[in-house]
């Protein structure tokens, strides 16, 4: 196969799945590992992907570029089934929580559909529709009203309303990226202010994040890094990132993922 073709090949991979791996592409064209590297570098330059440690990703969107969920919901899958299996487990029986819009908060909502007791807020329709199929007769999922999004969030004044009268035991936040100077942050403002209303109900913030996540920059930033107690992602994670999220996170969780 021609480098052309083989990018190609690679170019399409990445638009389908929204990311891929330098040992998976080495083992499926059967060339090396630094074959790999340097097409992704040519598509790179070119400005189509996004290199990351140990592979790549859709080219990095606009400040304001807000995917449906539907789109989302195809990235990254293994990453995320890893975070959320890995935040299932800070959930006890009869605790209130609140897990905020995402593709990844949807994935933990399927992990805790057996967990007694449990009192869920929400302003994901997924969330709240993969709780109310699967979900135990004992739990008690409160869906905010509000403005749909893309991503199929519910946001706006009466999402914060609702929000701001609650005290919440934990709150699991999804985000559009992080970084050092950006903290955590999305590309649409109302979701920003419905998230911080989240943040501030609850005794703590636990965020998801996949490592593709890191150096992404919404348009508005709802919290600092230091802000969160702990940050759930995945060994994809550069390691100057690593470094930077630990210093200012009480808990780094990474999640092993089998290629």
């Amino acid at each position: 196969m021609l480098a052309q073709q083989r990018q190609e090949a690679i170019l399409d991979r990445v638009r389908t799945a929204g990311g891929v791996r330098v040992t998976e592409l080495a083992g499926e064209f059967g060339v090396s590992d630094m074959t790999i590297r340097r097409d992704l570098e040519a598509l790179a330059e070119r400005g189509l992907l996004a290199k990351v440690h140990g592979g790549a990703t859709t080219a990095r969107p606009g400040s304001t570029d807000e995917p449906g969920f539907a789109a989302k919901s195809v990235r990254q899958r293994t990453e995320k089934a890893a975070i959320a299996a890995e935040a299932a487990r800070l959930v006890t029986p009869g605790m209130a929580i609140a897990l905020s819009a995402g593709t990844t908060t949807a994935e933990l909502a399927r992990r805790l559909a057996g967990v007694p007791a449990l009192t869920v807020v929400t302003n994901s329709i997924p969330v709240a529709e993969v709780l109310h199929r699967s979900g135990r007769p004992d739990q008690t999922v409160v869906l905010t009203g509000g403005i749909r999004t893309p991503s199929d969030a519910l946001v706006g004044p009466v999402a914060v309303a609702t929000i701001r009268s609650l005290h919440l035991d934990l709150v699991f936040l999804g985000v559009h990226g992080m970084s050092e100077r950006a903290g955590f942050s999305t590309p649409n403002l109302l979701e920003a202010e419905t998230n911080r209303a989240l943040l501030a109900a609850a005794d703590r913030l636990v965020v998801l994040a996949d490592s593709t996540k890191w150096a992404t920059v919404g348009i508005s930033s709802f919290a600092e890094l230091a802000e969160a107690h702990t940050v759930v992602s995945d060994t994809g994670l550069p390691d100057p990132a690593r470094e930077t999220v630990r210093a200012h996170v009480s808990e780094l969780l990474l999640c092993e993922v089998t290629p």
